[in-house]
């Protein structure tokens, strides 16, 4: 199986972003980390592994980025438009220089959004925020509203609320969406939802559900025994899935 690693200085963040790429071919597969979690921990986690199979088929490609969670949503000495600012750069960097870095790599259409824990958010905010640029978002134990609290799992922004908040929380945007050409998209994305029938953010899953279902987005949400968050339920979910 290919390995390659790479980093540059981003423009956008104004430091130097790692990632790694696994495979030779097949769906672009962009990979966020779980909270603080670098670009290497999919691999060291034995997901990479478990994926071997398809990837070395030439199915699909791993493109494992980098995170700035301790800058942005996780930056407790930042006041939370700090936070968030920080946040909509690092977007800027996945979709101006992640995406159009593996592009460059392999012309694959079929772009994935795929990520675990806080790395599901991500990969779910992205793909719901720009749905035209996706294919599939594949979401393990995922928490998509940061500003309600869940079991030791805080309000993010400190019980600050603004327009940015409300377009990157999932679970606020999406029922007021009325956009066709959005909509449209979003019904075209393969969206496949995991978490565990014990994890704290089952709920939270269950509400994301309903709302998709309300706006007539098919999707799946699959229920696993027992808490499932972990990476040992992990590598069990992604050669479901993926």
């Amino acid at each position: 199986m290919r390995r390659e690693y790479y980093a540059w200085r981003s423009p956008r963040l104004q430091r130097t972003m790692e990632l790694l790429v696994f495979g030779h071919a097949g769906a672009r597969v962009l990979v966020f980390p779980t909270r603080g979690g670098r670009f290497y921990d999919y691999e060291n986690w034995g997901l990479v592994d478990a994926l071997r199979q398809t990837i070395e088929a030439g199915n699909i490609q791993l493109f494992c980025v980098d995170s700035v969670d301790y800058e942005s949503l996780y930056a407790r000495h930042r006041p939370p438009w700090e936070r968030l600012a920080r946040h909509q750069q690092y977007e800027a960097y996945i979709l101006e220089e992640v995406v159009p870095f593996s592009q460059q790599l392999n012309p694959n259409p079929h772009l994935i959004a795929h990520g675990c824990s806080l790395g599901a958010y991500h990969a779910v905010a992205l793909a719901f925020r720009h749905p035209q640029r996706f294919r599939k978002v594949v979401a393990l134990s995922g928490r998509y509203d940061l500003t309600t609290p869940m079991g030791s799992f805080r309000d993010l922004f400190d019980g600050h609320y603004d327009e940015t908040v409300y377009f990157y929380n999932p679970c606020h945007f999406l029922p007021q969406l009325n956009d066709p050409e959005l909509l449209e998209a979003l019904r075209r994305l393969e969206i496949i939802l995991a978490v565990g029938e014990e994890d704290v953010f089952l709920a939270n899953n269950q509400a994301l559900s309903s709302i998709l279902w309300e706006k007539g987005i098919w999707h799946a949400l699959h229920i696993w025994p027992g808490e499932a968050h972990c990476a040992a339920m992990w590598r069990q979910m992604a050669p479901w899935y993926l």
